[in-house]
């Protein structure tokens, strides 16, 4: 795996809410390391060493829905496959703080990896969802995904991200096998 993806939405207006999870999740992975950035066509590109290994990290800077243009520009002028790529995005089908990862699968309602589904031709990209809890009921989902985390969900939120450091850096070091076995749980 070269290539981290985490999906967001750019600007000020979507910081801090929902569906830029995995924005959050790769600006954590990055913490103090030593990073090189440069913008990408559609994206900013970070290279950072994680796991012993040289990894891309994309944030496509369009919104949600336009991520698979970047991400296939991007593979492409890298020459990876769609396999050597790991999606980190939200899910508010799972409860707070669950992580899921799988190999493959359909986009599962979530504009972002249709995207990139669309974009790349194949359902074979891995993919790491971060839950974020359901909407209430009556709440139209895409307004519960583009709201801010409540105070009281800060805790969860904060250990999600941990673990989602600790999930992707499982996955670029020893493989999506041994962090689907070790992290594929609801939160604690």
């Amino acid at each position: 795996m070269q290539i981290v993806v985490g999906l967001g939405n750019p600007g000020v207006r979507y910081e801090g809410t929902r569906h830029n999870i995995g924005f959050d999740a790769v600006a954590a992975l990055l913490g103090d390391r030593s990073v090189r950035t440069r913008h990408f066509e559609g994206g900013l590109l970070v290279q950072a060493e994680i796991a012993g290994r040289p990894i891309g990290l994309l944030r496509p800077m369009g919104y949600m829905n336009r991520s698979g243009g970047p991400v296939r520009r991007l593979l492409e002028s890298e020459g990876r496959s769609p396999e050597e790529t790991l999606v980190v995005c939200d899910d508010y089908a799972l409860p707070l703080g669950t992580i899921r990862t799988r190999r493959r699968g359909s986009d599962g309602g979530h504009n972002g990896m249709a995207s990139i589904l669309s974009a790349l031709r194949t359902d074979e990209i891995p993919r790491m969802r971060l839950g974020i809890g359901s909407p209430p009921a009556g709440e139209d989902p895409a307004d519960f995904v583009l709201s801010h985390f409540a105070p009281q969900e800060a805790a969860a939120v904060d250990d999600l991200l941990e673990r989602a450091v600790r999930a992707i850096e499982t996955a670029v070091g020893q493989g999506i096998e041994t962090a689907m076995n070790r992290f594929n749980r609801a939160a604690a």
